[in-house]
């Protein structure tokens, strides 16, 4: 049995900072196994523009702790009013590495986001000239569409025609929940990959629901039948280059969790590289858990891995993490998959 495994610094291809104190408070969580993160743009107001992004970097960057060298890598919102040639200048000038599709009321601070993908055609088109990749939340917001089933909806009706129109458009899945999402990607010989959360290899909808309501497992995607969450799951762990991790870690307060419109999701930084490697251990996959995390992400996105390593071991002592951070704006609980995690990360 491998106790130990040491594998080039993560990355994480989708993470929530949020913004004023929950940003300075929870920042850290995510630069202490992380050197790089693709920064999601729904604040309040959405980060639309080249400057919004600079001004969000900047702020990003004075709330990592000292001596940290995480490296925030920014993204616009797309909306119906976006201009292509203010996309293309800000990737040109390098202060963007992508863009983010909403469909306008699909997730958190999402209602600015694209009522109908034929108003951002020309938007894509551009993206796809220059080689600027979108990333997706890939569900459709009919409310006439089972929830369970808005992914594999948006696959047929948005995503597989879009891909068909551009297939020159570097896409990202983002945080696939699915077997549907997974075979989609498989199907793709190029230019289209998928992320992977954390907390969807761990859970699913039974232990949202089952006994009693879970705030702190609800998230969006929601979490689906464990048909698809094996399915998710092999994708993760067979190696396969078109697979990532973005842990879509989303911080909200107690309060704002435990309410009768819970927000929607999973605070995962803290404790995610032990989790992933519980995860991977089990699945006698211990040896693509770096492919996962730190080569697939930078080679779809045209980057190179990052050059330093961390190291993982499980012990005989259980893994201790904090329940809650603590922010000014309130507590902030840590995911718990429900059982012990062994594995530590030791830098």
């Amino acid at each position: 049995m491998n106790n130990s495994i040491t594998i080039i610094r993560p990355d994480d291809w989708h993470l929530h900072l949020r913004d004023g104190a929950m940003l300075k408070a929870i920042t850290p969580e995510s630069t202490r196994h992380f050197d790089r993160a693709m920064i999601m743009p729904n604040l309040v107001p959405p980060v639309v523009t080249a400057a919004d992004a600079m001004a969000y970097r900047t702020r990003i960057l004075s709330a990592r702790p000292p001596n940290s060298n995480f490296t925030p890598l920014m993204t616009l919102y797309l909306t119906d009013k976006t201009d292509p040639d203010d996309v293309a200048t800000a990737f040109s000038d390098g202060i963007i590495n992508a863009v983010k599709y909403y469909p306008a009321g699909a997730t958190t601070n999402s209602n600015s986001g694209v009522t109908d993908i034929k108003n951002v055609m020309p938007v894509l088109e551009k993206m796809a000239q220059i080689g600027l990749p979108l990333c997706i939340h890939g569900e459709v917001t009919d409310p006439n569409i089972d929830i369970f089933d808005r992914e594999a909806v948006f696959i047929e009706t948005i995503l597989d025609p879009l891909r068909r129109a551009l297939p020159e458009l570097k896409t990202t899945s983002e945080h696939i929940t699915t077997k549907d999402g997974v075979d989609y990607v498989k199907s793709q010989s190029k230019n289209h990959c998928a992320t992977i959360t954390t907390h969807h290899l761990m859970i699913n909808r039974n232990h949202l629901l089952v006994g009693g309501i879970k705030p702190h497992y609800y998230c969006l995607p929601i979490a689906k039948r464990e048909e698809h969450r094996l399915a998710v799951r092999a994708a993760a762990t067979s190696g396969d280059i078109r697979f990532f991790l973005g842990t879509d870690s989303a911080p909200h307060t107690d309060p704002n969790k435990e309410s009768g419109c819970g927000c929607a999701g999973c605070f995962t930084a803290t404790n995610t590289m032990a989790l992933l490697a519980h995860v991977f251990e089990e699945d006698d996959a211990l040896n693509k858990l770096e492919k996962f995390t730190s080569i697939n992400g930078p080679k779809h996105y045209g980057l190179l891995p990052n050059t330093d390593t961390i190291t993982l071991k499980k012990s005989g002592a259980p893994l201790l993490y904090p329940k809650k951070i603590e922010t000014t704006e309130g507590p902030v609980t840590v995911f718990n998959p429900g059982h012990e995690i062994y594995w530590h990360v030791i830098e």
